[in-house]
């Protein structure tokens, strides 16, 4: 099996992030940098295609990466992950060890107050506890996703109308297609501490988006999954903004999905 990464990038210099990202396998960058540009850099006799697009956005470029991929499996990442020096290795073989699987969710160590998964052991994950995987943590068989026809929502992430949940929309919307989809405990990399390129603190409009996308995830418990998320995160997240009006703002959010439908 041929591994492929599929890199969304910002303003980046192509051939500095594949050293400091430790790229050993055939990649796919796409790097959203105002302008429009391909090229190919050969790294131990590893291809690596970097398109260069004026567009920017997390789902418009994840889906540009996507539609282009044509390795046996595909393996998501950001500009901020370092991989280990066998991370291809060890990719490949979990698949093999793993037919069942279509898409793996692996273990990416990050800081404490960034970290929103672990995986212990191996497990079936399903629609209930699917929400808090990044997408870096994704390795999928290609043709199995090209099949089912599944692409990232243009209206969640960085640039996009509403700021956060591409990743979990992309997840839920795999198994809904009816891929069968695992977490395993093997380690492919770290994330190195940065700003990030869209994240811009815990305001009104995070809340209020975070709201539209539990609507669209959760339906007729996404009030209930608001309350539990604010209490599990208040003391990092409700420092400037109080948590009764965190909620408030939440459910302002539902009601404007509701208003437009779900997805």
């Amino acid at each position: 099996m041929r591994l492929q990464l599929l890199i969304s990038a910002v303003n980046q210099i192509p051939s500095e992030l594949v050293k400091k990202m430790n790229v050993r396998s055939d990649a796919i960058i796409i790097n959203q940098c105002g302008g429009f540009g391909y090229e190919e850099i050969i790294k131990d006799g590893h291809l690596i295609k970097v398109y260069s697009l004026q567009e920017k956005g997390v789902g418009l470029s994840r889906n540009s990466a996507l539609m282009r991929a044509d390795g046996d499996i595909c393996l998501f990442s950001d500009e901020d992950i370092v991989y280990e020096n066998d991370y291809a290795q060890k990719v490949i073989q979990e698949f093999g060890r793993h037919p069942e699987a279509d898409m793996l969710l692996f273990q990416v160590d990050v800081c404490e107050e960034r970290r929103t998964y672990h995986n212990d052991a191996y497990a079936r994950v399903r629609l209930y506890n699917c929400g808090r995987y990044p997408a870096y943590s994704f390795a999928l068989r290609t043709e199995i996703m090209h099949r089912k026809n599944v692409c990232y929502s243009l209206l969640f992430g960085g640039g996009a109308r509403y700021s956060n949940g591409e990743d979990s929309l992309f997840i839920r919307d795999c198994i809904k297609s009816g891929m069968k989809v695992y977490k395993t405990p093997v380690i492919i990399g770290r994330e190195e501490q940065r700003q990030s390129t869209w994240f811009s603190g815990y305001h009104e409009k995070f809340f209020f988006d975070r709201g539209v996308l539990y609507e669209h995830l959760y339906g007729r418990l996404a009030k209930a999954v608001a309350v539990r998320f604010l209490l599990r995160h208040k003391a990092v997240m409700c420092r400037e903004i109080p948590m009764r009006r965190a909620y408030a703002l939440m459910c302002d959010g539902l009601k404007e999905a509701r208003k437009k439908g779900a997805l």
